[in-house]
């Protein structure tokens, strides 16, 4: 179904299978702006990720097409250039692109495999796990353009690195390298060359061997965390887990544990 969306849209593509079972690759494709978020990258890029639900896949990568040169370097600036106040606030009309990555029901690996700036670092903070490569530079220069974030990177980033990174980086409009961004939390691992795609992949092959239904609800309650009070987020997760035991999944996973054998998941 995903690759079947994916084969109208123009600026982005889907493929699921080369990077392992139940595996979506999600790649933005439009090289010759650097893989700029405009206004149609963005509609397809949510139509492409909305397609996951009740589709077979169980995990998602999303990256950039490595002839941009970039993951994704920013928002489509010449759009920007064009709209009003009236105009910015009914494109900002929520859910945008970065809700619909955020509420993808399976987990997200950003595979950020060149720059990530402004909506391109919210779309990677807008996913579950970012791994870079080495080679990669993250920020957000909106402020050098007399404006700020507005895809949720002043709500996310600071989630992510605490308060004081993300002023220094949202009011400075500073880029730094990937090692800097792992070092303050803004992505989780960097690699070179050699060991970049291997990362990925088996990372993505490791969530996707297990219960899509068990990885949609421990997924929530993860995001959870962030929302709520501790006794509220722990009410949460004790409904969520008692949830899992009404599904088959539940069942098999323990009988194949039991029997040492790889279980076999229904989904439901």
């Amino acid at each position: 179904m995903i690759e079947q969306v994916a084969a109208d849209c123009e600026t982005v593509d889907a493929e699921v299978g080369e990077r392992g079972a139940h595996v979506a690759t999600v790649t933005l494709r439009r090289p010759d702006a650097r893989n700029a978020l405009n206004a149609q990258l963005r509609e397809e890029l949510a139509e492409v990720i909305d397609a996951v639900e009740g589709d077979e896949v169980r995990a998602v990568v999303l990256t950039g097409a490595e002839e941009a040169g970039a993951f994704a370097a920013g928002a489509d600036v010449t759009e920007l250039r064009e709209r009003d106040a009236l105009e910015q606030r009914e494109a900002s009309k929520r859910p945008r692109v970065y809700e619909h990555v955020a509420d993808c029901p399976m987990p997200v690996i950003a595979r950020i495999n060149g720059h990530a700036l402004g909506g391109g670092c919210e779309l990677i903070q807008a996913c579950d796990v970012r791994i870079a490569h080495e080679d990669a530079k993250i920020g957000q220069p909106e402020i050098t353009l007399g404006i700020m974030p507005g895809g949720g990177g002043t709500q996310r980033l600071p989630r992510l690195v605490g308060e004081g990174q993300a002023m220094r980086l949202i009011l400075s409009g500073e880029l730094i390298d990937a090692a800097e961004a792992a070092e303050i939390g803004l992505v989780d691992e960097v690699h070179g060359d050699e060991g970049f795609d291997d990362a990925v992949d088996e990372l993505a092959a490791s969530m996707a061997a297990n219960s899509p239904v068990a990885l949609e609800f421990a997924k929530q309650s993860v995001k959870a965390s962030s929302q709520m009070e501790l006794e509220d987020g722990i009410e949460y997760e004790a409904e969520l887990f008692a949830q899992l035991f009404a599904t088959a999944d539940k069942d098999e996973g323990i009988d194949a544990f039991l029997e040492d054998r790889d279980p076999e998941w229904q989904g439901e």
